[in-house]
């Protein structure tokens, strides 16, 4: 048996989910959709299999690497979509009638082929919200202010968005020496920063061919910290003369501002150090981070990240498509809630209906079919069991009431009603049955 059971485990970084985690996953994608939707982000769904030409147009070397790529029957080159951006910038390409802006969002999985570890997993889900069509830094503060307010509704209220500009650090690395060619390269290097250091950075610099006077001149510069207007202005004063690395201070300082609009300025920080990892950003980039303690050690977590990506929408046959986004990491936001402040029911069932006797079972069915009508989840006995044991089973599953159904209560027109919290069973008209459930499931709930 339990060779078998290896032979038919799911694939590595892959999972099932039970009843109970699933419950809990759909009220936390509820309230993420449902705050999406405040915004007026509408839904979109792409397919998981997109063509190789379209996954690897412009998502960066380490990205591509971890793409699922195989051939399907027709030996075509195709793969599993590896984030939820790319299928909307070519959607938007293929559809340009489409009224501007366009708001979408889509929550759904993607693939990647890397080492399953904590918080990542080979098959995950995101949360994008996107926006297509506008060049102004207001549809940048929008979606980094909408991915606030839905970590907000999940109770994360200890976050921190952290901002930068990628035409800044553009503009730094052209000032500083690094050949136009060599900039995606640095951008890499340097989006490691958090998991190798500094030194680290600064070997996989090298290796890419960055002298040591070049890098050091980098890495001092994403090193400034202080005050978001003085990290801004000494940037502005070492990017002087570069007007790329100036424009995207000034993007910043526009959503700065615009997010007091939104009341969620107090959230963001500059972090001159951010670069975000695929290839496809041009300007404004945020990553979130959630702040906590585990065990007495502090603890920060990226959750969250996006930024604009104004050119890949045209790398798939469309115009000239302005656009910018935000994605939500599912799985890391699913580990760190905290079931107290998300309270979920153990099952969406609400009503247990089980006959005592065989020729109670119909009428049995009938009960439930009635609640059922009244949108009232029930479900009925369905194995032939005896009453102790559809107890034992309602309880088991967490079921908040039980209708007791036997023919001598049915011939007066009453069921017994049982509360498996408190144990109280109550006589009841069948006629009044539905009026007095929805009073006590809404109660319970």
């Amino acid at each position: 048996m339990v060779s078998v059971l290896k032979e038919f485990r799911t694939l590595r970084g892959m999972r099932d989910f039970l009843p109970q985690e699933m419950i809990r996953r759909e009220k936390v994608l509820r309230i993420i959709r449902e705050t999406f939707e405040s915004y007026g982000f509408e839904p979109l769904e792409t397919p998981a299999i997109e063509y190789w030409e379209v996954l690897s147009r412009k998502c960066g070397e380490d990205v591509e690497r971890q793409i699922f790529k195989f051939k399907d029957k027709g030996g075509r080159d195709v793969g599993l979509r590896f984030d939820l951006t790319v299928p909307f910038a070519r959607v938007v390409a293929q559809n340009p009638n489409l009224p501007k802006p366009f708001k979408r969002y889509c929550i759904a999985r993607v693939w990647r082929y890397e080492r399953p570890q904590t918080g990542r997993y080979r098959e995950f889900w995101q949360a994008d919200a996107d926006i297509a069509g506008s060049s102004l830094p207001d549809a940048d503060a929008e979606v980094i202010a909408v991915a606030v307010d839905a970590l907000m509704a999940l109770g994360l209220k200890n976050i921190e968005v952290r901002l930068n500009n990628r035409k800044i650090l553009e503009g730094m690395a052209l000032k500083v020496g690094v050949p136009a060619d060599k900039v995606l390269d640095v951008f890499r290097a340097i989006d490691k920063l958090d998991k190798i250091g500094l030194e680290g950075v600064m070997k996989e610099l090298s290796l890419r061919g960055v002298s040591r006077e070049i890098s050091e001149k980098l890495l001092e510069f994403i090193s400034i910290t202080g005050e978001d207007m003085d990290v801004l202005e000494k940037a502005r004063s070492l990017l002087r003369g570069s007007k790329i690395g100036e424009e995207g201070i000034e993007e910043l300082v526009s959503i700065l501002n615009i997010l007091e609009a939104y009341d969620v300025r107090k959230y963001v920080k500059i972090d001159l150090s951010i670069v975000r990892g695929l290839d496809y950003y041009t300007g404004p980039i945020f990553e979130y981070i959630l702040k906590g303690e585990v065990g007495g050690e502090p603890f920060r977590l990226a959750i969250a990240g996006g930024g604009r990506y104004d050119n890949l929408i045209e790398l798939y046959g469309g115009s000239h498509v302005p656009a910018t986004g935000v994605s939500l990491g599912v799985e890391r936001i699913m580990e760190v809630l905290d079931d107290k402040v998300l309270k979920v029911e153990e099952t969406l069932t609400k009503v247990y209906v089980t006959p005592v006797k065989e020729e109670a079972r119909l009428e049995a069915m009938k009960i439930a079919q009635k609640l059922r009508r009244a949108n009232i989840a029930t479900d009925v006995e369905l194995m032939g069991r005896k009453l102790d044991k559809s107890l034992e089973y309602a309880d088991k599953r967490n079921i908040p009431f039980v209708i007791i159904v036997g023919p001598k209560d049915l011939k007066e027109g009453f069921v017994v009603l049982k509360n498996m919290k408190t144990g109280v069973q109550e006589r009841v008209n069948i006629s009044k049955i539905i009026e007095i459930l929805e009073e006590k499931v809404y109660a319970y709930s």
